[in-house]
């Protein structure tokens, strides 16, 4: 592709960039557009450069799941909390569960501030924060899964990154799996999982944002389109867990290869 080629597909998709950047903004307000639509434009330019029209796969596509990666690192490199405002963010939520579970209703301030021995600023601060968190990685993530999934198989490049997709997702935990499953392949609401498994709204959102960030290990570790990819740790399970889940991977991988290797 020369240049003019490039440049024009460039200017083409960009809307594209402008949709994503709005479409997370939803949902994440406190992010600045500015700063995302930037690192998505460059992006675009750089799946532009990098694109082979042979490989038969929609540039669209092509540069969506690039333009997600540049938002998440975005993201990641504006991180505004601290170790402890997760902390006190983690706690808050694992004690809003609970109480919730146990009550059978949301827990008021005084309650948990009473649970947690803190007084209710620190309460407000924890839901505050946690307010503002948005899980934005997690969705970015589940977001590119769920686009993953349907795209076209007529290309090897995609048929072989969905083997990939597939065997992660295979290899998580039972429940995780279920809740993955339902969730992306067969669009059930998350209050329609929670309600079927028995546990709270909340629980099931927790389980599906660790599945997804195991995902990402798994894709990252056995599937990564660069070097750097395999150094980052997106989960947040023991590591002896982490190890097991990427064997399983591995070995979904394997056992979907081979019969396909034996055809031919």
């Amino acid at each position: 592709m020369n240049r003019v080629e490039r440049n024009q597909l460039v200017v083409e998709n960009l809307p594209l960039v402008g949709y994503l950047v709005s479409e997370l903004c939803a949902t994440a307000s406190h992010l600045s557009r500015d700063d995302l639509a930037s690192a998505g434009s460059i992006a675009l330019i750089t799946s532009a450069d990098s694109f082979n029209t042979d490989l038969g796969v929609p540039f669209g596509a092509y540069a969506r799941r690039r333009i997600l990666g540049a938002f998440a690192d975005e993201m990641r490199s504006n991180d505004w909390a601290t170790r402890g405002a997760r902390r006190r963010i983690k706690e808050t939520l694992a004690i809003q569960e609970t109480l919730t579970a146990a009550l059978g209703r949301a827990p008021g301030i005084d309650e948990m501030a009473s649970a947690l021995g803190v007084d209710r600023e620190t309460v407000v601060a924890g839901l505050t924060d946690a307010a503002r968190t948005v899980s934005t990685l997690d969705d970015t993530t589940a977001e590119y899964l769920a686009a993953d999934i349907p795209l076209p198989e007529e290309s090897l490049l995609v048929a072989e990154r969905l083997t990939y997709l597939r065997a992660a997702v295979a290899a998580l935990p039972e429940s995780m799996r279920f809740i993955i499953e339902q969730i992306y392949f067969e669009d059930r609401a998350v209050k329609d999982v929670a309600a079927e498994l028995g546990i709270t709204h909340s629980a099931v959102s927790q389980q599906r944002a660790e599945a997804v960030r195991l995902i990402r290990d798994g894709m990252s570790t056995h599937y990564a389109d660069a070097p750097e990819e395999e150094a980052i740790t997106h989960s947040r399970v023991a590591p002896a867990r982490r190890a097991a889940y990427l064997t399983g991977v591995a070995e979904h991988v394997l056992r979907a290869v081979q019969p396909a290797a034996v055809a031919s």
